[in-house]
C-alpha cells in the first residue's frame, strides 16, 4: 500500500516530467536513502519508470499506470488538500468502503480490524469535514468521487501486483482490500496459484467438492482471502460474478440446493459483491415463484429445465 513518502513523490512526478533522487529529497524534504527505497518500492509496481542521466545519475518519472491516473486527477481536482499528508495507507483501505454509507462496525468486521483502528483511519477525514454522517453510518461527500477512484485503483493495484508475481496473466474480477477474485489465461499460472497456500479455487472449479462436477472451459478461477475460509455461499457469488447466463445461475442454484444455504446467509454475502437482488430472485425462484424469470436480471432457466438439471445431479 503507497507511503505518504511515495504519494509525496508522485505529487512532484505528477507536477514536472522527471526528477533525480536528490530532487525529490530536496522537495521532499527526506533522506536520499529513504527516497531510493521508496523509488525501488515504486518500480516494483510499475507507477514509475526510471533512466540515467549524466555521471549514472537516477532519473524517475511517472507511468501512466491507473493509479498514477487517479492520483493526478485527485490532486488536480482537489488541489487545496495535501493528500500525501492526509493518506495513510489505512485511510486508503477504508476509503474503499466509503463508496455508499457503511457502518463502522461492518468495515472493522470486513477489515479484519478494530473499530477503533477504523475511527482513527477515519480521523483526518472527519477533521477535514469530507465525511457524510447518516446516523450510525459513514460515506465519503459526493465531491469526493475522486478519493473514492483512487482508494479503489490503490486496492485493485496492490492485488493485480500480488497475484502477478506468481501468475503474469491473471486479472483482477472483483476485490476488495483484503479479497480478490481473480482468472488467469494459462495453465502454467494455475499450476503456480493451486501451489500457493493464500489461493483457493472458486466457481465451477470449486463445485467438485460439494458432489457437484461441470465441464469447465477455460482455466479456473481463484480466490485470495487469507484470513477467511471459503464458504459455500462465496463460491455462489463468485460464479454469478465472472459470468451470470442461465446455465451458471443454474448451476449456483444446485449448490445453493444442495448445501442447503440459508437465504439470509447468501444475501449478506451477496451484498458485498452488488448482486443482493440477483440472489433475492433466485430464492424466489427455488421457492416456486417461477415469475421471478420475467423481472429482470440475471437469466435464470424455465422450471422444467431446472427440474431435469436437478434430477440430473441427484438433489431432491
Amino acid at each position: 500500500m503507497l507511503s505518504g513518502t511515495a504519494l509525496e513523490i508522485l505529487d512532484v512526478l505528477c507536477f514536472q516530467r522527471d526528477a533525480t533522487a536528490k530532487e525529490l529529497a530536496a522537495e521532499t524534504g527526506h533522506s536520499r536513502k529513504q527516497i531510493y527505497r521508496v523509488i525501488d518500492d515504486l518500480l516494483e509496481g510499475n507507477l514509475v519508470d526510471e533512466s540515467r542521466q549524466h555521471h549514472n545519475q537516477r532519473v524517475v518519472r511517472a507511468t501512466d499506470d491507473a493509479v498514477v491516473e487517479a492520483y493526478r486527477q485527485l490532486t488536480s481536482k482537489l488541489s487545496h488538500v495535501d493528500w500525501s499528508e492526509l493518506l495513510s495507507p489505512a485511510t486508503i483501505r477504508v476509503c474503499w468502503y466509503l463508496d455508499e454509507p457503511r457502518r463502522i462496525t461492518a468495515i472493522a468486521d470486513r477489515l479484519g480490524i478494530t473499530r477503533q483502528a477504523v475511527h482513527k483511519a477515519l480521523g483526518p477525514l472527519k477533521n477535514r469535514a469530507m465525511l457524510a454522517p447518516s446516523g450510525p453510518e459513514y460515506a465519503l461527500t459526493d465531491d469526493l468521487q475522486p478519493l473514492r477512484d483512487f482508494a479503489q485503483a490503490v486496492v485493485t493495484h496492490e492485488h493485480r501486483t500480488r497475484v502477478r508475481t506468481l501468475a503474469p496473466s491473471a486479472t483482477i474480477e472483483w476485490c476488495d482490500p483484503t479479497r480478490a477474485l481473480v482468472r488467469v489465461q494459462t495453465a502454467d499460472d494455475t499450476d503456480a496459484l493451486q501451489r500457493a497456500p493464500e489461493w483457493d479455487m472458486t466457481g465451477l472449479a470449486a463445485f467438485h467438492t460439494y458432489d457437484l462436477q461441470f465441464f469447465l472451459a477455460g482455466e479456473p478461477a481463484f480466490w485470495y482471502a487469507p484470513d477467511d475460509q471459503l464458504t459455500p455461499a462465496d463460491v455462489v457469488c463468485h460464479t454469478l460474478v465472472l459470468e451470470a447466463g442461465s446455465r451458471r445461475v443454474s448451476y449456483a442454484m444446485l449448490l445453493i440446493e444442495q448445501e442447503q444455504i440459508s437465504e439470509a446467509e447468501l444475501i449478506e454475502t451477496s451484498i458485498w459483491y452488488g448482486i443482493k437482488e440477483e440472489i433475492e430472485r433466485m430464492y424466489r425462484f427455488i421457492e416456486g415463484d417461477f415469475d421471478a424469470t420475467d423481472d429482470g436480471g440475471p437469466s435464470i432457466p424455465n422450471s422444467r429445465e431446472y427440474a431435469a438439471l436437478k434430477d440430473q445431479y441427484g438433489i431432491a
